[in-house]
């Protein structure tokens, strides 16, 4: 990356827990190789670098690394570290089955048999992969995802805008795109949405309808769709991309240490931004741990998301 590759927006949103506040935005050069390659990032020089700074996505690290340090005539923050989760689809879905325990798979399948029960019998979900098949993908998605706490508290729902929805229709022009929904009584319940690289999958946007929860309806149609990509046999990967959760780390199949790193310019503006990015981060995670230790977060954190 040198001193004239093309910067981009970057918006570093400042959240209080669940709770967006607002957001600041730098202008970056950005290294978006895939953590798969796991490549050793190219940082350009300080004194080369145009804009605020350099970020490097989901650079592989073998240890944990400090939130704020100096590097290279940089500020270099590390506002995320995570394990990211992936599942290799050349496995076979048979192998792919019994990476987990027998009770396990026999949970997932009684999910999958319950929905069906309840929403009359039969399954109904859809995979929508060409350009005629996403504009009606989106417009139902996005009745899901308006009622999504993704959406209502962390501005992360599935993007309404025409840019969006023009990109859509030029991955799927290359096939480079599926998208899923899982309706219930003939209304959809959950979607979720995968942009491809090459032969890597990319887990992007998934979200249900919080008064269908207890029905597990985004465990279900990620099982679902696992089974019909391993029979497909397109891509190699199935990326849940950057941050760690639960239902990554429940079916992924194996993982890779990474970190985002910022490498913010010494000037006052994106210092400003970076060091109160970080500030508001840390009180969040001190507001987080407080509330762990008593016991109540998951019962707020509950009680949000309806």
């Amino acid at each position: 990356m040198t001193a004239s590759a093309a910067l981009q927006r970057v918006h570093l949103p400042m959240r209080l827990g669940e709770f967006t506040l607002g957001g600041a935005n730098l202008r970056m050069s950005v290294d978006n190789t895939h953590f798969l390659q796991n490549r050793a990032p190219r940082i350009p020089a300080a004194d080369q670098t145009e804009g605020d700074g350099h970020l490097v996505r989901s650079c592989p690290v073998d240890t944990p690394l400090p939130r704020l340090s100096f590097a290279g005539g940089y500020l270099r923050y590390v506002p995320r570290q995570y394990l990211r989760h992936y599942i290799d689809l050349t496995m076979g879905w048979e192998a792919y089955q019994q990476q987990f325990s027998g009770k396990t798979r026999q949970t997932l399948r009684r999910k999958v048999r319950k929905f069906a029960k309840v929403s009359g019998g039969e399954l109904d979900w859809r995979c929508y992969r060409s350009p005629e098949e996403v504009d009606r993908f989106h417009e139902l998605a996005r009745e899901v995802s308006r009622q999504t706490y993704q959406e209502r508290l962390l501005d992360a729902g599935l993007p309404d805008s025409e840019a969006f929805l023009s990109l859509s229709r030029q991955r799927a022009e290359k096939d480079q795109l599926r998208a899923y929904l899982l309706f219930f009584h003939g209304e959809p319940v959950a979607y979720l949405y995968c942009p491809a690289h090459d032969q890597v999958l990319l887990y992007s946007f998934l979200g249900y309808r919080p008064d269908v929860a207890h029905l597990s309806p985004g465990t279900v149609l990620q099982w679902l769709v696992l089974e019909s990509l391993f029979a497909e046999g397109r891509f190699q990967v199935f990326d849940f991309c950057a941050g760690d959760s639960p239902h990554k780390a429940h079916f992924g199949s194996a993982h890779q240490y990474c970190a985002d790193l910022y490498y913010i310019r010494r000037r006052p503006r994106p210092l400003v931004v970076g060091l109160s990015h970080a500030a508001l981060d840390s009180v969040s995670g001190l507001a987080a741990g407080a509330l762990e230790r008593l016991g109540v977060k998951q019962r707020i954190k509950r009680l949000l998301r309806r």
